[in-house]
C-alpha cells in the first residue's frame, strides 16, 4: 500500500525505538501480573494453627475458630488436646516459656486467607478451669508470614527459602494466651499476648454436666500436688 503524504515514515531507527518502549511495557507489565499472583498465592495457601502448654499444664481445646482477611469464618480450626510435656520425677519446667517454642499441635487451616481473629475456648485441666480469649492478628504480623527469609535447615544442613506460616498458641493456667510465628527452619517471634476470661457456664458451655473432657495425667497430678501452678510466671 503506498503511503499517503501525510502517513507518518518509519524508518528503521523508529521502529526499533517502538519495538523497545514496547517491550518494556510488556515486561513491566508482566513483572506487575506475576508479582500479585505471588502475593495473592501466598495469602492462599495453608497456614498451621498449633496449641501448646506449660510442662504438665495440660489443656484441652473445645474450639478455635478463625476469621480470615475476608471475613469468613473457619469454625473448629482447632479442637482437642495441646501439645506438652509431662516428664517423669518431676523433672519439667512449667514456669515461663521455652525461648524458642514450637508451633504445638494442630493442622492447617486450608482453604483460608490469612488471619485477623482467631478465638479460643479451652479447658485448663491442671486447675481445673474453663477459659474463652479473643486474639487480634495486627496487620505487622501478617506481613511477617507473608515475607520469605532465608534459613539453614539443620536437619538436612541445606539453605532453604521458608515462611513463618505457623500460628503458635501457648495457653497457660489463669487464662494466659501467648502467640508465636514460626517456620520449620526459623526462629518463632512473639506477636502477642492476651488475657482470658473464664466461662462462666463451665466446661463446653454448660452442656456437660460441669464434667471437664479430660483427667490429668498421673505425672501431672503427682507435680502440681507437690510444687503447685506457678501462676504468675507466664
Amino acid at each position: 500500500m503506498a503511503l499517503g503524504k501525510d502517513s507518518p515514515v518509519i524508518t528503521p531507527r523508529s521502529s526499533t525505538l517502538r519495538i523497545k518502549k514496547l517491550t518494556s511495557l510488556f515486561t513491566g507489565l508482566l513483572l506487575a501480573v506475576c508479582t500479585q499472583i505471588h502475593a495473592q498465592a501466598k495469602d492462599k495457601l495453608p497456614w498451621f494453627l498449633g496449641f501448646g502448654a506449660p510442662d504438665y499444664m495440660e489443656v484441652w481445646i473445645e474450639t478455635a475458630d478463625v476469621v480470615d482477611i475476608r471475613e469468613r469464618v473457619f469454625r473448629r480450626a482447632g479442637a482437642g488436646i495441646a501439645s506438652v510435656r509431662v516428664p517423669a520425677d518431676n523433672k519439667g519446667t512449667p514456669a515461663g516459656w521455652p525461648k524458642n517454642p514450637g508451633s504445638g499441635a494442630g493442622r492447617d487451616v486450608t482453604g483460608a486467607d490469612l488471619p485477623r481473629l482467631i478465638y479460643v475456648r479451652w479447658q485448663s485441666l491442671a486447675e481445673p478451669q474453663t477459659y474463652e480469649a479473643y486474639i487480634v492478628i495486627p496487620e505487622s504480623a501478617r506481613e511477617i508470614m507473608r515475607k520469605p527469609e532465608k534459613a539453614f535447615c539443620r536437619a538436612d544442613g541445606k539453605w532453604i527459602t521458608d515462611y513463618r506460616d505457623g500460628v503458635g498458641i501457648g495457653l497457660a493456667p489463669g487464662g494466659i494466651v501467648k502467640v508465636w510465628l514460626g517456620g520449620p527452619c526459623l526462629k518463632s517471634l512473639e506477636i502477642a499476648r492476651v488475657e482470658g476470661s473464664v466461662v462462666k457456664q463451665g466446661p463446653y458451655q454448660g452442656k456437660n454436666g460441669g464434667r471437664y473432657a479430660l483427667p490429668l495425667s498421673p505425672e501431672s497430678k503427682t507435680y502440681i500436688e507437690k510444687f503447685g501452678i506457678p501462676f504468675g510466671s507466664w
